[in-house]
């Protein structure tokens, strides 16, 4: 999957249509229920979701404008907006996912090709703006799966689940005290090595049940070790 900001704009825009699409199925008492997310219902990731689009519109702001605009104004008054936000009726989050997410898609049009490579400060650290659209399609795809509404990683389009876990991996070699691993794709020779790859498990699937296991949205009930035994513990996805 590319990462151009303008070439990922319709992977954004069909994403946001599935996820408009479940969104309105729910009723009160499905957004009141439990989602994947320890903690949080249904209503805390829809809440989360469109709190997220503006976040993102924040730095794309920033970008264009060379302003130091946060993504939020404090970790507190993020955390405040979804909670405040999760309890509304179904109405008004399918209302606000929409309205945040036209937001998103304004004002990736208003970027100036050069604003693209500003850097902004990200909950993550720094990030270059272009990487923006790639961070709100990777929200979107992800906490999907987290409303528990039917939507697994084996639905992902198959470009975006490459591109997650090959992130997923490249930031495990930049941490220490991850288990050594080979990942090998289904059907396929390739490889993706973590730590030292002499005498570490092998670890087959397919190419989204690899990349969901490792940011801990599945058990990993499709994928099979060699030598056989358990798999290795990923640390948290951060």
């Amino acid at each position: 999957m590319t990462r151009d900001p303008l070439l990922l704009t319709g992977e954004v825009d069909d994403a946001t249509a599935r996820l408009l699409r479940a969104a309105d199925a729910l009723d009160a008492a499905d957004v009141a229920a439990p989602s994947l997310l320890p903690g949080w219902t249904r209503g805390h990731v829809l809440a989360h979701l469109a709190r997220n689009a503006d976040g993102f519109v924040n730095l794309l702001t920033a970008a264009r404008t060379g302003e130091p605009i946060p993504m939020y104004a404090s970790t507190a008054a993020r955390a405040a907006d979804i909670e405040t936000g999760a309890s509304r009726p179904p109405a008004a989050h399918l209302d606000d996912l929409r309205r945040s997410a036209e937001r998103f898609a304004e004002a990736v049009a208003a970027m100036p090709v050069e604003a693209w490579s500003a850097t902004v400060e990200t909950r993550r650290g720094p990030w270059k703006a272009a990487m923006l659209v790639w961070g709100r399609l990777r929200e979107i795809e992800v906490h999907h799966v987290d409303l528990a509404v039917g939507y697994r990683p084996a639905d992902w389009p198959s470009a975006f689940a490459h591109h997650l876990l090959h992130e997923v991996v490249a930031g495990l070699a930049a941490r220490t005290a991850v288990p050594a691993m080979v990942l090998r794709f289904d059907g396929s020779r390739h490889e993706l090595v973590v730590g030292e790859p002499e005498g570490a498990p092998l670890v087959t699937g397919p190419v989204a049940g690899l990349a969901a296991w490792l940011i801990g949205r599945s058990r990993g009930d499709v994928l099979t070790v060699t030598p056989d035994g358990p798999l290795p513990i990923p640390p948290e996805w951060i």
